[in-house]
């Protein structure tokens, strides 16, 4: 499958392109608004073909498929217009800034006939596929979550994850993975408690909590942040034990990962051979498409985590917890 890249953002150039190329698959061509900032990342990555503009990649008879890092606020447009020209879909995380846009968006790819998939790369971890396997199956009733993702985020930086214009925010950031982990043991939640501040007088939220409460009596409590250092952890709570996993999230590719769990009076640690999620999101979205199955991270899920962010917005606006449609 040959990709076009949508864009030279940092989590393309140092870990997706390479994901790319590490697979059977091919990075054939990249596109910046900057010329000559396309060129200088294909000759760097050995990309044939670089366009300066995504126009013109998109125009690209070549390709059968476009990874999207762009700002998040800009994810839905570009879908669309990849869509439009026949193109299939791996769109980093947050897919878009709401969920009904997101549903939105699923519509469209799928009236177009194209695949479509947000880009959770720690789904791909073989850490996660075992995680979500022992609460499923060996573990007792889930009682509680704990889910974490922050780091620090220089002070004075101009950058996109601060800019409302871009839809920035710790929460769109780094909080969704700990809405995916909670929502992963969990499920969509019924209601949502959060609180959100802003640190920096910058118009978006730099620190976020939330309670998610279900039904059933269990809950799960997520967290983010720009301003502290860095934390990515879950912790599930069992009837008959618990699992945690730290780090969680961005595993380094060259190191081990372990699991821990206990039940039945015994601790267990698990360990993981160092790991490439990206270039496992990437195999795993490309087979999708090649065989019509329904991606792993899919429309259900998406929105689902966008249904539950929604709600956390609105919670720290209002002051009160808020329903989960």
């Amino acid at each position: 499958m040959k990709f076009g890249i949508l864009g030279t953002a940092g989590i393309g150039v140092k870990s997706v392109i390479p994901a790319v190329q590490a697979s059977e698959h091919e990075a054939a061509a990249i596109a910046s608004r900057d010329e000559a900032r396309a060129s200088a990342v294909a000759d760097e990555l050995g990309i044939p073909t670089a366009y300066g503009s995504y126009e013109a990649l998109l125009a690209d008879d070549s390709l059968d498929a476009v990874y999207i890092p762009l700002p998040n606020g800009l994810h839905a447009d570009w879908v669309r217009a990849a869509a439009d020209r026949g193109l299939h879909v791996l769109c980093e995380k947050p897919l878009t800034a709401s969920a009904d846009e997101t549903a939105a968006v699923f519509d469209y790819c799928e009236d177009a006939g194209v695949t479509l998939m947000e880009a959770f790369m720690y789904r791909f971890h073989p850490l996660t596929e075992r995680a979500a396997e022992l609460v499923a199956s060996e573990l007792g009733a889930v009682v509680s979550v704990t889910s974490n993702f922050s780091f620090r985020l220089p002070d004075g930086a101009d950058d996109i994850r601060i800019d409302p214009d871009l839809a920035g925010g710790s929460v769109m950031d780094v909080g969704c993975y700990a809405v995916s982990a909670a929502r992963l043991f969990l499920g969509t939640p019924d209601r949502v408690y959060a609180t959100t501040t802003d640190t920096r007088d910058c118009g978006v939220d730099t620190r976020m909590s939330g309670v998610l409460e279900y039904d059933s009596g269990a809950t799960a409590r997520v967290e983010s942040s720009f301003d502290t250092p860095e934390t990515q952890y879950y912790r599930v709570q069992t009837t008959d034990g618990w699992l945690e996993a730290n780090p969680a999230f961005n595993v380094d590719p060259t190191a081990a990962a372990e699991l821990t769990y206990a039940t039945d009076g015994r601790v267990v640690t698990e360990t993981f051979d160092p790991t490439d999620s990206y270039r496992r999101e990437v195999e795993a979205f490309a087979r999708a498409v090649e065989t019509g199955e329904t991606p792993r991270v899919d429309r259900e899920e998406s929105v689902s985590v966008m249904r539950t962010i929604d709600a956390i917005y609105e919670s720290a606006e209002t002051g009160a917890a808020v329903e989960v449609d």
